[in-house]
Parts: structure tokens; C-alpha cells; sequence
């Protein structure tokens, strides 16, 4: 995968995310809360200003920095060639897109747009981005623990 498409499709996938917190802001908000499945999920608009179950709260900056260092990390990896598979590399890149989504977020609303609520679970309300973030770390898991090989591993 080319730089020029790695870039674009966090792009796309950030502007999805902020498109669908815009809508949560403009039209679900006024609302409060739009039953989907009755008893299984709804939208309810949210204003998180901390992280899942509002732990650390008010501490935007925090958050922005970590997400920064993520991102760093993230290209870091990247750039010095040390994902072996595309499945490595797109999972590096749904987590990047997670972590951009919700610090454009902090920085800007100083807080994050959640709006996406399961009611047969108690379970933070979380977003589009939350859900970049907990796939692309699946996937992650998948590739270091079932595909990657350690240096030593392939000099064998």
C-alpha cells in the first residue's frame, strides 16, 4: 500500500468519523436519544469529556498528547518497514484514524462526541472512532500474535 492511499484512507475514514459527530451534534442532540433496535441500540447523544466510563475527565490535553504520541508511534513503525503484512499495516492505520477522530475532538469541542449506546449491556456510549480504535487493535492482535516474525526469527 502506497503512502499517497495510506494517507487517504485515514483521511476518509477521520472525515466518516467527524461527519457523523457533526450530524450527533446539529440534529441528534436537540433530540437526546433515537431508539434503533428497541433494546438493543439506540443513539443518544453524549458529551464525553473524559475516556470510556468518563475516567481521567476534563483532561483534554492528556489525551491529545497521547494520541499525538500514538500517531508518532504509529508512523514510526511504519516508516522503518517493521510491519511485515498489509493486515499489520491496516490496522496501524484504523487505530491512527480512531486516535485523530477523537483528538480533533478534545482540541476543538474539548470534549468527544459519543452517540452510539447499547441497551441490553451497560456499556460507555461511544463513536465512530472508538470503533476504529477497538478493531484496528483486534486486528493488530491477529497479525503480532498469529502472522508477525521476530528478527531472530527470520534471520533462522
Amino acid at each position: 500500500m502506497s503512502v499517497f492511499m495510506s494517507v487517504l484512507a485515514v483521511v476518509m475514514m477521520v472525515l466518516v468519523d467527524q461527519a457523523v459527530k457533526y450530524w450527533a451534534v446539529t440534529m441528534l442532540a436537540p433530540v437526546g436519544t433515537i431508539p434503533l433496535l428497541p433494546g438493543i441500540l439506540q443513539l443518544t447523544y453524549v458529551e464525553n469529556r473524559g475516556a470510556a466510563f468518563s475516567i481521567l475527565e476534563n483532561q483534554i490535553w492528556f489525551f491529545v498528547i497521547l494520541a499525538f504520541a500514538i500517531l508518532c508511534g504509529i508512523v514510526y513503525v511504519l516508516r522503518t518497514g517493521r510491519i511485515q503484512t498489509t493486515l499489520g499495516k491496516v490496522a496501524l492505520l484504523i487505530i491512527a484514524a480512531g486516535a485523530m477522530g477523537n483528538a480533533i475532538d478534545r482540541m476543538f469541542r474539548h470534549y468527544v462526541v459519543d452517540m452510539i449506546e447499547t441497551v441490553f449491556i451497560t456499556f460507555p456510549v461511544f463513536n465512530i472512532a472508538d470503533i476504529y480504535v477497538c478493531v484496528g487493535v483486534a486486528l493488530f492482535a491477529v497479525y503480532y500474535l498469529f502472522i508477525h516474525k521476530d528478527e531472530e526469527e527470520t534471520k533462522q
